[in-house]
């Protein structure tokens, strides 16, 4: 193994859009406990990646509205470097996580941090969080409540899209 191979931190910021009122609201409202609505980001190179529905976005490690993540949790260390990094981001800016492909139940910020994880350092991201939608899906009120839900993108303010075509004009 070559010792001189470079790798860089890996982490997942989670943050509960419900500030806490998930937890407290959900056993009432859809008869089971959640602890959370989860938005996560990955941070590596120094700066906050993340998708919502203006395509992906990235910005100083806790600098979106947002603010602090309520958790971070160590995915581990990657050996890809940063410049095959923003290539691959802008590949999948241009085809999987344009803006408009932003669902909330389906294709979301945790999907996003999911393929990143495993594309960084071969890891998911808790399943707790990638299970959530299906979750509230599968209580009558979900069901109720999906399609006002299937129209709200969330896109914490604070970011930067990232676009390939910003970048060659």
């Amino acid at each position: 193994m070559d010792k001189n191979i470079t790798t860089f931190p890996v982490q997942l910021y989670i943050y509960d859009l419900s500030k806490g009122m998930a937890r407290q609201l959900s056993p009432i409202m859809l008869g089971k406990q959640l602890d959370g609505i989860w938005h996560t980001s990955i941070v590596v190179y120094g700066e906050e990646f993340f998708f919502g529905g203006v395509g992906i976005s990235s910005c100083p490690p806790g600098g979106t509205m947002l603010g602090p993540p309520d958790t971070v949790v160590e995915l581990g260390n990657t050996e890809v470097n940063e410049e095959i990094f923003m290539d691959y981001l802008s590949s999948l800016g241009e085809t999987t996580y344009r803006g408009e492909r932003y669902k909330l139940f389906e294709h979301n910020c945790n999907t996003f941090t999911n393929e990143v994880a495993q594309f960084l350092t071969g890891q998911k991201i808790p399943s707790y969080i990638t299970d959530l939608p299906s979750e509230v899906l599968s209580t009558p009120f979900g069901q109720v409540l999906r399609p006002i839900l299937d129209s709200i993108h969330i896109a914490p303010p604070g970011g930067s899209v990232i676009n390939s075509h910003n970048n060659h004009s």
